[in-house]
């Protein structure tokens, strides 16, 4: 009875407090049809991007000439760079950077004008580890793709 009560207050001092979970992104109705127009739909960030829209109701058309709006990824870049070295000259440290330009197009009229989001994510490196460091970096990879794709959600919900 008393855990009840409890889960019954936390649960009224939650709803008080205006909290409420994030969910999907609500998009304007231009957007209702989008062709996500890319030169590689094999990226991290493309994925991501198809199952956010998705998610937020709108139907991801196979063409061009099927969409109300037209999302334009311009540059899906990712690469990394060495941050500092040890005193032998072996890399310990580097930096995971991913890039997206995009805009945002629906018929003649432009929604959104080209813009770029980078993100970067630097971990330490140790060549004791060399498969751990690997997955790590894949792992930063896709968190930077998915973090790019919230990005992108909120601007195309501003809309």
């Amino acid at each position: 009875m008393a855990a009840r009560l409890i889960a019954l207050a936390l649960a009224a001092c939650l709803g008080g407090c205006g909290f409420h979970l994030q969910g999907a992104a609500r998009l304007s109705p231009a957007m209702s049809i989008t062709f996500v127009e890319t030169d590689d739909t094999h990226t991290e960030f493309h994925r991501a991007l198809v199952n956010a829209l998705d998610d937020a109701g709108v139907r991801v058309a196979a063409a061009r000439d099927q969409a109300t709006a037209v999302v334009a990824i311009k540059k899906d870049e990712t690469g990394q760079r060495v941050l500092s070295v040890s005193a032998q000259n072996t890399p310990r440290e580097y930096e995971v950077y991913y890039t997206v330009t995009f805009a945002v197009n629906a018929g003649d009229k432009t929604l959104l004008a080209p813009q770029t989001v980078t993100l970067t994510r630097d971990y330490s490196f140790d060549e004791r580890a060399l498969l751990a460091k690997g997955r790590e970096e894949e792992v930063l990879r896709t968190a930077l793709a998915g973090d790019i794709v919230g990005i992108v959600m909120r601007r195309l919900a501003s809309l």
